[in-house]
């Protein structure tokens, strides 16, 4: 396994990290989730992805007692804060209150004295930025998360953000959690440059396309009894162009190019991600040890610039709506 920084910040993660949405307190049973985190830190991976809404509060119970067969300080542990907890006014959001209450919950759920990457799960119009500055600059100094980061924001707001704290002598965020993947590329144009240039690092969420980009799909098939796809609530999110003919040509057109470097087509998925030195790691969310085998696999691993050329050709029909 492979580490990179987080941007320009001293922390380092490994390129493949794991993430528990979809999966651990949900469809996976706490047990063999447990035992895929602990096998997951076996083969080097130290970087372990959650939210407090991801079953509802149940995925970070289920992390919080991998935490306790492991060495903490090994482990940068994230999660993240943002959507409704409960109903009632300050059940969600970014203000002050709903962001405390969330930390302490968060801690209290995994068991753990502080959280490495304390994320907001989505820009919050109604929370003005100072207030949302401030309150992580005091859950920073009180020592109950150490950096802070954002996912799916807007290009503009992280640079009021990051401008913001460098005014107020804050810490500034230094990840951002969006979409990254051959079919979701919309971070290239605006996100990845505003980044690089504040300094932030990605960590990339659903970078086999929900899992499009495993080669388990066919063009003209049933969907493999399951999958992803073929389970209603996980499946919403594979809705659409994923699964188009036209799309899964393409991914047999990407696994042929996988062949010829002796890779799976989530391996070279996974690895293309990782071109960049602005993704400092690739989140995945498996559902067995060997899938998690495999994907470490694409750490590390360069993709040869004529093959990048055969894939840009490939992604470079109609564009795929995400």
């Amino acid at each position: 396994m492979r580490y990179r920084k987080i941007g320009k910040w001293g922390v380092k993660v490994s390129e493949v990290s794991i993430g528990s949405w979809l999966t651990y307190g949900g469809h996976v049973d706490e047990q063999n989730s447990i035992e895929q985190m602990l096998y997951a830190y076996e083969l080097g991976i130290n970087f372990i992805d959650t939210a407090n809404v991801y079953a509802l509060g149940k995925s970070e119970e289920v992390v919080g007692k991998a935490l306790k067969s492991l060495r903490r300080d090994s482990i940068v542990l994230a999660t993240k804060c943002f959507f409704e907890m409960a109903d009632g006014p300050n059940d969600r959001g970014l203000s002050r209150k709903h962001v405390t209450e969330q930390c302490n919950a968060s801690l209290r759920r995994m068991a753990t004295d502080y959280i490495d990457l304390y994320q907001c799960h989505r820009y919050d119009p109604g929370t003005p930025m100072e207030e949302l500055v401030m309150t992580m600059d005091i859950l920073t100094r009180q020592g109950k998360i150490l950096y802070w980061g954002v996912s799916e924001w807007p290009a503009e707001k992280i640079q009021e953000a990051c401008d913001l704290a460098n005014k107020m002598h804050a810490p500034p965020p230094i990840s951002n959690q969006p979409c990254y993947n051959m079919f979701a590329r919309n971070i290239e144009k605006e996100i990845i440059p505003v980044s690089e240039k504040v300094g932030m690092g990605q960590v990339v969420f659903s970078p086999l396309a929900q899992g499009a980009l495993t080669g388990k799909y066919k063009p003209g098939q049933p969907h493999p009894e399951g999958s992803r796809a073929s389970r209603e609530k996980e499946g919403y999110w594979l809705r659409g162009d994923l699964l188009s003919d036209e799309t899964l040509e393409k991914v047999e057109s990407l696994s042929a190019i996988a062949a010829e470097m002796n890779m799976s087509i989530a391996q070279l998925a996974l690895a293309w991600c990782l071109r960049t030195q602005s993704v400092s790691s690739v989140i995945i969310g498996a559902t067995s040890k060997k899938q998690i085998e495999e994907n470490c696999k694409a750490s590390g691993t360069p993709i040869p610039t004529a093959q990048l050329n055969k894939i840009e050709r490939i992604l470079s029909g109609t564009p795929i709506r995400h």
